[in-house]
């Protein structure tokens, strides 16, 4: 595919819109709207409790507090490791001291270029919460067990965090259950 056309059609502070059009050589033709996000960092929270720090916010579009992995949007010229550091800390308050890349993953490919990057975030310790003026967040350890019985029974409805959840299970299994190996 090549992209033949490109027009912004909105810019905010948060992201663009833009409309594109496509093709290829056999003539299939593509025309979309996308919505332009510089990506961001997502953060797993992890004691050595098995206990993942969940944020409670209002999410607009969902019309409803959400449950969810802390993360936040990389600033320009931000590496996402950085901006996961910095989120960390901005949302929770907490600092960690290992920090373990478990994904990139797109989250709506079909109108958000939106990348998003998921950290294990381990060896933690607590600070005072910055939250910026648009946020009000509530923060609550959630046991293993349990944020699994709340996402089967479909009370975490987040994508990242059910990403999260599951991958950390996954390199809990594949470095043998032990949280700080690597």
């Amino acid at each position: 595919m090549k992209i033949i056309s490109s027009r912004e059609v909105l810019k905010n502070k948060l992201f663009t819109v833009a409309e594109e059009v496509a093709t290829d050589p056999g003539g299939f033709h593509i025309q979309r709207f996308i919505v332009r996000h510089p990506g961001s960092a997502v953060m797993m929270p992890v004691d050595g409790k098995d206990r993942v720090l969940l944020v409670k916010q209002f999410r607009l579009p969902a019309r409803r507090e959400l449950w969810e992995l802390p993360a936040g949007r990389l600033d320009p010229g931000e590496s996402p490791l950085e901006a996961a550091k910095r989120e960390l800390r901005e949302e929770t308050g907490y600092k960690a001291k290992k920090w373990v890349k478990l994904a990139s993953f797109w989250a709506t490919p079909g109108y958000v270029d939106e990348k998003m990057n998921l950290f294990l975030a381990l060896d933690l310790t607590p600070g005072e919460q910055e939250p910026t003026d648009d946020e009000r967040i509530e923060t609550r350890w959630f046991p293993k067990t349990e944020l699994s019985d709340l996402i089967r029974a479909g009370k975490v409805l987040d994508g990242k965090t059910i990403i999260g959840y599951f991958l950390w299970l996954e390199y809990k299994r594949v470095t043998g259950n032990r949280l700080f190996a690597r």
